[in-house]
């Protein structure tokens, strides 16, 4: 359980640490910059991370449903 304290407040530090992409819903208007814009450097380590450590939790949640 404490490693998955752990895995929890890194991803609640990664996610914070991202930068806005300010579309929201603007999208469906015509704002493509979402879709143009590309990643690059820390933000692409950024993603890599949040995608990392959301499924470490993920699997950590199952496994100590498993075992409790």
């Amino acid at each position: 359980m404490i490693l998955q304290l752990i895995v929890s407040v890194a991803l609640i530090t990664v996610v914070v640490l991202q930068r806005s992409k300010g579309e929201g819903l603007g999208a469906i208007g015509g704002g493509a910059q979402l879709f143009f814009e590309r990643a690059k450097g820390f933000d692409r380590f950024l993603d890599r991370a949040t995608t990392v450590l959301a499924v470490a939790f993920m699997i950590l949640s199952v496994v100590i449903s498993i075992v409790i």
